[in-house]
Parts: C-alpha cells; structure tokens; sequence
C-alpha cells in the first residue's frame, strides 16, 4: 500500500500559504488543514469569554472550553468553534491583532496540535497541513516539507488586498510584529526546517507556485 502523501507548509502571514496549500490539495486530491484558522478559533473563543490575553495561565484554563473542528476539504474548508460556523468571525482585525499572544501559549499549542496530528492520521490519501510549526513539530515526517516566502511589500500588498485595506505601510509593520512575536516564542516557533524547501513566491502568479510544488513530488507526476 502506498504511503499517504503529507505535505507541510510552513511560512509567514501573507505568503501565500492558503491559497497555495489548497491549490496543491486540489491537485493531487488530498485533504486539507489550515492550522491558522485553528488558532485564530482558539483567539476568538478566548475573546468571547473575556479572558485576559495577556496572563498565560488564564488563557491556558480557558482552553478546555473550546472546541475546535476545522474541515478538511480543500474548496470548503470549514473552520467551527463549539460547534458554530466561525469562519468569518476569525477574519475580523480584533481576531488578527490577538492570535499571536494566544497561539504563543503552550497550552493552546498541545491541544491543537493533538488535533492537527489526528488529521494527518486519518487523512486516506494524504493532506497539505499550512501553519507556521508544520515541518518542524506538527509533521517532521512529512513526505514534502515547503517553506513559502515572500518579500515584505508582496505580503503587505496581499494581506492588504485580501482585507480590503489601503493602508500597505501599517500592514507591513503589523506583519513584521507578528513575524517576531512568532518566530520568538518559546513555544514552537516560525522557522524553516532545516529539510524544507524555500519557495519564494514574490514574483510567481499562484499557479506557477503550485505547479512548482507539485513537480517536487514525483509519485505525482507519473
């Protein structure tokens, strides 16, 4: 029996990581996961409930009270929070200016993560996992582990594109802070793994990023 196929991708916000972990998911007919939207449910859970995002120990005895389930196809990928549909409310820029400090939090990673690698598990074909930690923790085994840049203008202008902002200037520095905060914390920080591959995706269109990807897999190309 052949292996499932497990693809990482890893990088940081405004990439492209979605876009392209589900362009290849399509392709090669597997499942899909975004981590993000997990921790961003997580963030939001915790913004409901009033917990201070700046006490660790709070957040962490919050988070037996969520619970997270996030959809694995990769042109309906779903993301629920105790059983609602939360995938336009984890958009909002009170979710995006908090998930960092959340998803910082040991606690929230452990229990994520356990869910993240069930995935992957149960996963019959195989699954494209994005996140920030995929290479590194959630899947070091993974048959295919990507590392997907871009420069900080191209990140800005994406991010700001997708949000419907103007302002590019202050998109670039609010990425920059979240690049640092994840790629300092203690726990399961942004990196690339030492086997990735860089993909630097600045001046290629998403197709050309994805068939690039695909072509790194030679059981998929016959």
């Amino acid at each position: 029996m052949t292996e499932p196929i497990v693809i990482a991708i890893d990088g940081p916000s405004g990439s492209g990581k979605s876009s392209t972990s589900r362009g290849v998911a399509d392709r090669l007919g597997l499942a899909y996961l975004d981590t993000g939207s997990m921790y961003r449910a997580m963030t939001l859970a915790m913004l409901r409930a009033g917990v201070d995002l700046d006490d660790p120990k709070a957040i962490a005895a919050a988070v037996p009270t969520a619970t997270i389930h996030a959809g694995t196809h990769p042109l309906n990928p779903t993301i629920e929070l105790n059983g609602v549909d939360v995938a336009e409310a984890i958009r909002t820029s009170e979710v995006t200016a908090a998930v960092s400090k959340v998803a910082a939090v040991p606690a929230v990673r452990t229990v994520l993560v356990e869910s993240q690698k069930l995935a992957i598990d149960t996963a019959i074909a195989g699954i494209v996992i994005e996140g920030r930690d995929i290479g590194t923790v959630v899947a070091p085994n993974a048959t295919l582990k990507i590392y997907l840049y871009a420069d900080p203008v191209a990140r800005a202008q994406r991010r700001a594109a997708e949000m419907g902002v103007d302002d590019e200037e202050a998109m670039r520095e609010a990425l920059a802070l979240r690049d640092a905060i994840d790629s300092n914390r203690a726990a399961s920080p942004l990196k690339q793994s030492a086997d990735a591959v860089l993909v630097d995706g600045t001046h290629q269109t998403l197709a050309e990023v994805i068939d690039a990807i695909v072509a790194m897999l030679p059981e998929a190309n016959g």
